[in-house]
């Protein structure tokens, strides 16, 4: 009982300095990682097994962490090495194709085929903003997006605010589509032993059919605030694509590795590699690759990210171990009963609800085991929960400036610019979208999964 109570506590402190954001979340998920460690497992549960099982370092070196044997898929506590392998490679080959101009290009390059067209340009942005959030690191999609939208609103004189949160919602939403789109999917995705595929026809199928709909709104939204005057248009000087371009060797080599991770990604199932042979399949070419550069690739991934990984993932197992969640998911099905529409609500609106002011990533982590042992305990179809659980963090986020830090990044892009977007202006917009796309996915999830039609 008294290490039930400590690991309640401890789970608790850690998410209060992540929403405080007065200690860097890195230190907060390792430092209660630790506690975790030592004063649950060590002082009052005497169990060096916990300990071990929590750490998952065996799981390294066995055949199925590498590749597939076709066995039926173990979820075990603790550390998910497969998850931080695969972001690690991830941030590498992201890095190099920074470094190479392949983001700025892209953008200018989408920016000329659409002529600099300003409500053309919103859409397909939108639309790339979605796309590249399926395989690449949201934050990252932001950052070189935002910056780009900024660059062109000088250039062709536009509010880049709308544009800029319309790009925001859209990768968040394009995060949702696959596997390796958002973190709390990798998660799901290892722990549960889903694959690229199943995502992509599940979860993606229903992030497309949002994303027509959010186009259409963001569009009616801001369509006369992004009207460029037409006087403008005459004496501008388009900036041209290849001169995005850093070096043409290493634009070529990162676009050839990202083609090769996505073949990659999308072939893993029937190839039998595991995300974390992948990842580091892709780290290690794109170092290759760089050859000198490779150490200022290094330097760049960022470690704290993979820190509060591999903290949370500690935290998290600590409530497993103690049978928290084990409680939680009694008390989910006793308030659902055997009503599956009612538990499929449930997880989805307080997954997205609390997504929307909490990290989502140790909210999905501590949810897995929660809808495992649903699974388990009422019989619902394990996978219905967790692309359930997978909608619900991914798009709750989107609500809030602090839901995801892809918001975080850019808010503080277009701030940097001198284009401030408060908690009013972004909940305005970002809000009534977030609860639009929460209905479609939880109608779809009905519809689809529980065989309600018409």
């Amino acid at each position: 009982m008294i290490a039930q109570i400590l690991a309640v506590v401890i789970f608790v402190v850690m998410f209060a300095l992540i929403v405080s954001e007065k200690v860097e979340r890195h230190i907060a998920s390792m430092g209660c990682g630790a506690l975790m460690l030592t004063v649950v497992f060590g002082f009052c549960m005497h169990s060096m097994t916990a300990v071990l099982e929590t750490l998952n370092i065996r799981s390294i070196f066995t055949l199925d962490f590498w590749y597939h044997t076709g066995s039926a898929a173990e979820t075990s506590a603790g550390i998910n090495w497969e998850t931080i392998l695969f972001i690690a490679g991830m941030m590498v080959m992201v890095e190099g194709m920074g470094r190479a101009g392949f983001f700025r290009w892209l953008c200018i390059r989408i920016a000329k085929a659409v002529r600099y067209q300003v409500i053309p340009i919103f859409v397909t942005f939108m639309v790339m903003s979605f796309g590249l959030a399926m395989f690449i690191d949201s934050i990252t999609v932001i950052l070189f997006l935002a910056a780009v939208t900024v660059e062109l609103s000088q250039l062709l004189k536009f509010n880049p605010v709308p544009m800029i949160l319309s790009e925001i919602f859209c990768a968040n939403l394009g995060g949702s589509a696959t596997m390796c789109g958002d973190p709390p999917n990798i998660i799901i995705g290892t722990s549960l032993g889903y694959t690229f595929g199943d995502f992509i026809t599940n979860t993606g199928l229903i992030a497309v059919i949002s994303l027509v709909f959010i186009i259409l709104y963001f569009y009616l939204c801001f369509r006369k605030e992004l009207k460029q005057k037409p006087e403008d248009k005459e004496t501008i000087v388009y900036p041209d694509p290849a001169g995005a371009i850093q070096d043409k060797r290493a634009f070529a080599v990162s676009s050839a590795i990202f083609a090769g991770a996505v073949i990659l990604l999308v072939t893993h199932a029937q190839t039998g590699l595991t995300v974390a042979s992948i990842g580091l399949m892709i780290g290690v070419v794109t170092l290759v690759a760089a050859g000198k550069d490779a150490v200022i690739l290094l330097r760049k991934v960022d470690y704290s990210t993979l820190a509060f990984f591999t903290g949370l993932f500690v935290v998290v197992g600590g409530l497993e171990q103690t049978k928290i969640l084990g409680v939680i998911a009694d008390f989910i099905a006793r308030i659902s009963g055997d009503n599956m529409l009612l538990m499929i609500a449930i997880v989805l609106w307080v997954s997205a609800i609390a997504s929307a002011f909490v990290d989502n990533i140790p909210f999905a982590a501590t949810m897995i085991p929660i809808i495992k042992t649903l699974s388990q305990t009422v019989g619902v179809d394990l996978a219905v929960l967790a692309w359930t659980l997978a909608l619900g963090t991914d798009i709750g986020g989107s609500a809030t400036p602090i839901g995801a830090s892809a918001n975080v990044v850019g808010i503080s892009v277009a701030s940097r610019s001198g284009h401030l977007i408060g908690w009013g202006k972004y909940c305005k917009y970002a809000a009534p979208a977030t609860i639009i796309v929460v209905f479609i996915s939880m109608l779809c999830i009905y519809v689809r999964y529980c065989g309600i039609a018409g």
